[in-house]
């Protein structure tokens, strides 16, 4: 299974592209879902053969989790009254929380996500990361393990059902949506770039890029919205040599595909199935992911960062995390048993603002970490 996902800044037309693709796909024989928090941009698209539309309604998913989950796990705490779930009023990151639970339902061979603006993209792939990350901290394993036993207990009568039970009935919940993961697989994840190429356009676009790159992602593609090549005055031509400036600029960030611009929207299915007609969409993306390598008695790791500036990348190591920061997004990358027992000894940043970019961070062993014997045979290899 594959899911491509389509994203580029308000108004260069995410969601009638991300229907494109849809309907070609569909079209092409594959089972396609397409995710979406907009109205569908042409009526027809739900009768597409082999083709399901699903309008994500980030407020309707709160009031099933609050029914289906909330309150079970309240019913036996009389000393709580909950609001029902027509009252509860949504988080900050509903939205991206609600799209990437129906992600994880997902059973069609291709999963068109139609991801809104670039911020909002942003939010919905550091989603998986950020809520391991708090689920580890508030409930580590051992935690939960012991909640396994104190909620069998409580279903045996052995103990009183409290507060603290209410809330472990929640992780079961939060352990499904993560098992199920999608975007885990990055090499079956595509990005794809909308952009109307207008000055300044592919400038906003790198931070995204490099915000991917923190979670294993790049662009596969640029989708610019070109202008049809009609010689129609001076403000015309002007125009033009803006977007041929701009268009080498995007260039620079991924492979990009001209789609035609016309005065209006299209009007069915047909027009928009057009919009992609002769463009062949990347199956597959993903970067490396971060490698380990031994120099000289001591190691370092790389992590792909393309297009991120020097002096623009915080890195701070907590326990068995190295966490990053870049470009409005933040990671904890879990280090691999090795360097666990190492010391961080420095990170740069190589080839800074070049699709090349990435972070090199070196460690060396820590002598309170490390047997005598191994840490002398380091010492004598360096």
């Amino acid at each position: 299974m594959h899911t491509l996902i389509l994203t580029g800044p308000g108004g260069a037309g995410t969601s009638t592209l991300a229907a494109a693709a849809a309907v070609r796909a569909a079209g092409a024989g594959r089972t396609t879902l397409l995710l979406t928090r907009q109205p569908s941009p042409v009526a027809g698209l739900a009768d597409v053969p082999g083709l399901e539309v699903r309008t994500v309604d980030a407020g309707g998913a709160v009031e099933r989790f609050w029914g289906a989950a909330v309150v079970p796990a309240a019913a036996t705490l009389p000393q709580v009254t909950l609001p029902p779930a027509s009252s509860v009023a949504s988080l900050p990151g509903t939205a991206e929380l609600a799209l990437f639970a129906e992600l994880g339902q997902a059973r069609a061979e291709l999963v068109v996500v139609d991801a809104g603006s670039s911020e909002q993209a942003a939010a919905l792939l550091a989603l998986p990361a950020t809520l391991r990350w708090w689920l580890d901290r508030l409930l580590p394993p051992g935690m939960r393990a012991l909640g396994a036993l104190r909620s069998a207990a409580v279903t045996s009568g052995a103990a009183r059902r409290g507060p603290v039970d209410a809330a472990l009935a929640l992780v079961p919940e939060l352990e499904a949506l993560l098992a199920a993961d999608r975007l885990a697989d990055t090499t079956g994840t595509v990005v794809c770039l909308a952009a109307v190429p207008r000055a300044g356009t592919a400038a906003p676009l790198r931070g995204l890029v490099t915000a991917l790159g923190l979670h294993g992602l790049r662009p596969a593609a640029v989708l610019a919205r070109v202008l049809p090549e009609d010689d129609a005055g001076e403000w015309w031509r002007a125009r033009l040599e803006e977007q041929t400036a701009e268009l080498t600029s995007l260039e620079q960030l991924a492979p990009v595909h001209r789609v035609p611009e016309g005065a209006t929207g299209p009007a069915n299915v047909e027009g928009v199935a057009a919009l992609l007609e002769d463009v062949v969409l990347p199956e597959d993306g993903g970067l490396p992911a971060p490698a380990t390598e031994r120099l000289d008695g001591a190691w370092q790791l790389t992590v792909p960062l393309p297009f991120a500036e020097r002096g623009a990348v915080g890195l701070t190591r907590w326990e068995d995390d190295l966490v990053v920061t870049v470009a409005g997004t933040r990671r904890s990358l879990r280090l691999d048993p090795l360097l666990r027992r190492c010391e961080v000894t420095g990170g740069r940043l190589a080839d800074p603002a070049s699709a090349d970019a990435r972070l090199v961070v070196s460690f060396r062993p820590d002598p309170q970490l490390w047997p005598a014997e191994l840490l002398a045979s380091v010492r004598r290899s360096s």
